[in-house]
């Protein structure tokens, strides 16, 4: 339980520490967007080659991958229910405030917490892989279809996927952890350099986002689905986690810890990106954003706290 409060700490002091440096704008207007690309099209990628080439694969893409499969799709399809038969609102709405409800930030946010709090940040790696590869398209090509009135082709959302960074850095560590294959030194010492800047401008990017805006505001009239999404996302979405991992898959401890915790990320930001693109849901997506991202380190103490 110590050395899970020291993680949550090392965590959220260095947030703290971007959250000074952006209201102090010591690194200008631009930075949180150019730590943030660093960190998703560079750094990021380095490191998921790196730890997950050492990983043990029958243990992270077993009953975790289920777990972080089962557990968005109960969520986000109980929140659609919710949303468009009771709230009324339009699908492509309900599409985008589900998506809030049940996709968590496992690169930005995850993958610190992952090496940090867990211990291994290929404990992650299930819930990216399911998000980017199919969780996340899916969504992408119903919203495609609703909002443009023509049907998305599988080529062009296929290749969406494969031109992702955090994908490709994912399949590479797979297949080196897969056939046994090491990198040369020459190669592997450069990939060590760069992988260590993921987590500091990763958090550092993340602290210097909060605070820019005011959440709930009465203009946009979606209080409610805000504070459902939220809920839904930091109660729910663990809850179901935990559900299914210990009662229906048999798990306990350090693993039964990791797939909760991965539940309990806040919500991701490329959600809100998602509704600026359709423009539609865009109250539920960024105010779901702040808010789970405010809360998200609270309620993982919490999960900490009880499975302790």
């Amino acid at each position: 339980m110590l050395a899970v409060i020291e993680g949550f700490s090392v965590v959220w002091l260095v947030i703290l520490v971007g959250w000074f440096v952006g209201r102090r704008k010591v690194l200008g207007d631009n930075a949180q967007l150019v730590l943030s690309r660093l960190s998703f099209f560079v750094a990021s990628p380095a490191l998921l080659v790196e730890t997950l080439s050492r990983a043990e694969l029958q243990t992270v893409f077993a009953a975790p991958l289920l777990v972080a499969a089962a557990g968005a799709v109960i969520t986000g399809g109980s929140y659609l229910l919710i949303v468009r038969f009771w709230l009324k609102r339009k699908l492509a709405e309900s599409l985008v405030s589900a998506m809030s409800s049940s996709t968590a930030n496992a690169a930005n946010l995850g993958i610190p917490i992952a090496a940090y709090v867990l211990g291994d940040a290929a404990l992650i790696a299930p819930v990216l892989v399911f998000q980017l590869a199919f969780y996340t398209p899916c969504y992408l090509m119903l919203l495609d279809s609703i909002t443009s009135g023509r049907r998305a082709t599988p080529g062009r959302v296929l290749l969406q996927i494969v031109r992702n960074p955090m994908i490709i850095g994912t399949a590479v560590g797979l297949v080196l952890a897969s056939t046994g294959w090491a990198l040369p030194n020459l190669i592997a010492e450069p990939l060590h350099l760069v992988a260590g800047a993921a987590i500091p401008a990763i958090l550092i990017a993340f602290g210097m986002s909060l605070g820019t805006t005011k959440p709930l505001s009465a203009a946009d009239g979606r209080r409610p689905d805000i504070l459902l999404s939220t809920g839904f996302k930091l109660i729910l979405h663990p809850l179901v986690a935990f559900l299914l991992g210990h009662f229906a898959l048999g798990m306990s401890g350090a693993a039964l810890f990791a797939v909760v915790v991965a539940a309990a990320l806040p919500t991701a930001q490329n959600v809100y990106v998602t509704s600026q693109r359709y423009q539609v849901g865009l109250a539920v997506a960024k105010d779901t954003v702040l808010l789970t991202t405010v809360l998200a380190i609270p309620a993982m103490f919490g999960v900490a706290f009880l499975l302790g």
